[in-house]
């Protein structure tokens, strides 16, 4: 694997764990008593995985992607069943950048990012309550679907 490839592929890594703990900034200030661990765990998940990322480009000769001031949140988050919604959202898009990493790297860093992949699918399916066959495929999927049918 060359290294500026998964240089790349750290540093969206890097960008999508920075999106997900504002993102579950916003969920921790909507989400119900019931699921306020849960929330909790997730965003201490997502900085851990964040200052990891962040050594790794480092060690890479990377200067890491710094956090944005704010992001732009998919839909609006007025309650809790939003929230709810919102973190299934952010881990579906984490495993999705997490796939790209698995694809871009090799070794000890490959079975790392297999792991966050795993990880966030197993969240975002603990939020949606549904899971997908292939996590962090599923835009691949609809795109794909969408694009006509080959002709025989």
């Amino acid at each position: 694997m060359s290294d500026q490839k998964e240089l790349k592929a750290l540093q969206a890594a890097l960008a999508a764990e920075h999106a997900a703990v504002y993102g579950y900034g916003v969920v921790g200030g909507r989400i119900g008593a019931d699921r306020r661990m849960e929330a909790r765990s997730a965003y201490d998940a997502h900085r851990a995985r964040r200052d990891a990322l962040v050594r790794e480009v480092r060690d890479l000769g990377g200067m890491p992607v710094a956090a944005a001031p704010g992001y732009a949140l998919p839909f609006p988050v007025p309650d809790s069943a939003a929230a709810v919604r919102l973190a299934a959202e952010l881990e579906d898009r984490v495993a999705g950048v997490y796939s790209d990493l698995v694809r871009a790297t090799g070794g000890e860093r490959r079975r790392s990012a297999a792991g966050a992949l795993r990880e966030a699918a197993v969240r975002a399916v603990r939020w949606n309550g549904e899971s997908v066959a292939f996590p962090g495929l599923a835009e691949r999927a609809a795109t794909a679907s969408a694009s006509p049918a080959p002709k025989a």
